[in-house]
């Protein structure tokens, strides 16, 4: 078997734990980092060099909720090649991996939506990570968008297909008042890496559901219980637990600049993760998609119902970094955290994506000073070609 090249990315400044650093070069092989290393490493001579131009190299973004991109919605078409259509739009916009999000839908839709996204792992559609599964086991009190008439209690066949035969990682967005404590702890011994959201819950029920395997908090602040003097609500029981993670949408509309910066402060360093909840018009020049048989249309980027309904967002990973950095405060290296080894660790893949060490996958994120996406590479691949 022939020795895979070995390709070096020259001239960029590697972003490290604290701050972007120049002289750096990273050595890549097949879907690896070889190694990062400095200039004077005679394996650069021998390696096909990439020229980043001066820019920034960063860890490429992992977002787990994303519902849909490129003009196609995953509910609406859950297949490979609306899988490989969404990877493909979010890509331009630095995402190296992707839970596609199904929201509410029938049973049928749910294990289409599943095995569609075995097959695009089977196949290598670069991107693809598993699935994040949203609903339909939610609270009607805040079901926001979400189709009310198809929420129900989990059975026994939902179990097995969460369970079993699945590929990549499964997250299960759930109401933690709606779903016994047994049936989360089997869920989460199974390997399902189970969330609250879409909850009416007060603070003691979904402490209790933390202890039997909630781990984390989908879109922090939105479709949950409140903060309260003497109701802590669910927001109160993610911001004091140390342990859990809590997704936030910073896109500036589903959140308020202070609040995104209170969550950030009070929960641990590492617990706090960038995602988008983006909707087909990421990536599209279509402003409007149909969901649950409502048009929904996108305009100064917050997508809406007719009602004024919420439906996730027009946000790309790039984008939440930036106002991570110019609008919320703070440093480049911790908003790219947010949006790669935080992520990873919370779906517990930190040991091969989410970092630029030896070892993991070469999937980064190449960005100018604006913070502007130049080049996105997947497992050692760049997109440039394509532009």
């Amino acid at each position: 078997m022939a020795t895979q090249e070995v390709i070096a990315l020259v001239n960029s400044r590697v972003l490290g734990e604290h701050g972007s650093r120049e002289g750096q070069i990273v050595l890549l092989q097949g879907e690896r980092i070889l190694a990062v290393t400095g200039r004077d490493d005679p394996r650069i001579a021998q390696a096909r060099q990439h020229d980043l131009q001066g820019h920034l190299l960063l860890p490429g973004f992992i977002d787990v909720q994303v519902n849909g991109g490129g003009g196609v919605l995953f509910n609406e078409t859950p297949t490979v090649d609306a899988l490989r259509a969404i990877a493909a739009a979010h890509r331009k916009f630095g995402t190296t991996g992707m839970l596609p999000t199904l929201i509410t839908d029938t049973p049928e839709v749910m294990h289409a939506a599943l095995k569609a996204v075995n097959e695009a792992i089977e196949q290598g559609v670069p991107g693809i990570l598993g699935i994040h599964v949203e609903g339909p086991f939610l609270a009607a009190a805040r079901k926001g968008i979400h189709n009310a008439d198809l929420f129900r209690l989990p059975d026994a066949d939902d179990l097995r297909a969460l369970t079993h035969g699945n590929r990549g990682v499964v997250m299960l967005t759930l109401a933690p008042e709606q779903v016994s404590h047994d049936v989360i702890r089997q869920l989460s011994e199974a390997g399902v890496v189970v969330v609250a959201g879409h909850t009416a819950a007060d603070y003691a029920t979904t402490r209790a559901a933390l202890d039997a395997g909630i781990s984390g908090f989908t879109h922090l602040y939105n479709a949950m219980t409140p903060l309260g003097s003497r109701d802590p609500g669910v927001v109160g029981a993610a911001l004091d637990d140390p342990h859990s993670w809590c997704g936030l949408i910073v896109d500036l509309h589903h959140v308020h600049p202070a609040s995104l910066r209170i969550a950030i402060a009070a929960k641990a360093r590492g617990k706090s993760v960038l995602v988008t909840d983006a909707m087909p018009p990421v990536g599209s020049a279509n402003a409007s998609y149909v969901l649950n048989g409502q048009t929904i249309t996108a305009r100064d980027g917050i997508c809406q119902s007719d009602d004024g309904v919420l439906a996730g967002s027009a946000l790309d990973m790039a984008t939440g970094v930036r106002n991570l950095v110019q609008v919320v405060g703070l440093p480049l290296a911790e908003a790219s955290r947010m949006a790669s080894a935080y992520p990873a660790a919370w779906i517990g893949c930190e040991r091969q994506q989410g970092q630029l060490v030896a070892g993991q996958r070469a999937d980064f994120v190449v960005m100018d000073d604006a913070l502007m996406v130049k080049e996105t590479w997947i497992g050692g691949v760049s997109d440039i070609a394509d532009r």
